[in-house]
């Protein structure tokens, strides 16, 4: 039974929260667009061993704002939430934006990370993506939409190979359009210009952390997707090569939204690492 918390930081921002199962915490933290729901295709089974922590980010979700903010800012929003839940330590489980956020929070808060779960992501994230034509944004609405109504329509497929979804996903199965439906059109319509910005603000700086990774002693699972156009794997793995505990998975034939093509295999390795460190 999952328990929905509102949980005000010291500036005044509600941040919704959902929190699931019990045994040790496991702090989820969704991408760029995302919800704290973006996990549940792989945490969901899991609930019967672990706490699942999922709270919307600042300006995605049910945690919307108007108000312009720093990256920065989703740091002190999950050290007050922790506070707030009690939670004195945790294992962060983090999907590409959210896997930046939980190095972070490794950087800032040691004694309260147990373990980083990188889905995605990177220290010094960095992209192939191709430029979007006018058509392949057409495309991406039409099957965005109907992901949602028909995620296994026959023709849905043949859509989604000439879209956007041609870079985020390499099997374009009904799970994975099940999914794109069932998080990603709201997510992605529930996200916020202010969150946008921050977003883009950090790209444009250049994020780089790839220097301070060996202060992050806890153990470190990075999982990245050979065919992911939006933060390669290349990047991942530099992340990984850099942390002096981890251990490296990549997928092939997966895009980065792997965690909706792939989250039986996604659970399976994760729980692997979960229970090889005790976490």
């Amino acid at each position: 039974m999952a328990l929905t918390l509102q949980h005000t930081t010291p500036d005044g921002q509600t941040i919704h929260t959902t929190i699931a199962g019990t045994g040790n915490p496991l702090l989820c933290l969704h991408g760029h667009p995302g919800t704290g729901a973006c996990f549940d295709p792989v945490m969901a089974p899991l609930r019967d061993r672990y706490q699942t922590i999922a709270p919307d980010l600042r300006g995605y979700g049910q945690s919307n704002t108007r108000e312009p903010f720093p990256m920065t800012t989703h740091i002190d929003d999950l050290v007050s939430l922790l506070d707030r839940l009690e939670v004195e330590r945790c294992t962060i489980v983090g999907w590409s934006l959210g896997g930046i956020l939980a190095i972070e929070l490794a950087l800032r808060c040691p004694d309260r990370v147990n373990g980083l779960a990188l889905i995605a992501t990177a220290a010094r994230p960095y992209s192939n993506h191709p430029t979007v034509s006018p058509l392949e944004l057409g495309l991406t609405a039409i099957a965005g939409l109907t992901s949602v109504v028909l995620p296994a329509a026959p023709f849905l497929p043949a859509i989604g190979q000439r879209s956007l979804f041609r870079y985020l996903i390499s099997q374009h199965t009904a799970t994975a359009y099940r999914n794109i439906g069932l998080y990603g059109v709201a997510a992605y319509l529930q996200t916020s210009q202010p969150a946008n910005t921050a977003l883009n603000t950090a790209i444009r700086q250049r994020y780089d952390r790839e220097a301070d990774l060996a202060a992050i002693a806890c153990p470190s699972l990075v999982i990245a997707a050979t065919d992911d156009r939006h933060i390669c794997a290349t990047a991942s793995q530099r992340t990984a090569d850099r942390l002096p505990n981890s251990h490296w998975i990549c997928y092939d034939n997966a895009a980065h939204l792997f965690p909706w093509e792939q989250p039986d295999r996604l659970r399976d390795d994760l729980t692997r690492w979960l229970e090889h460190h005790q976490l």
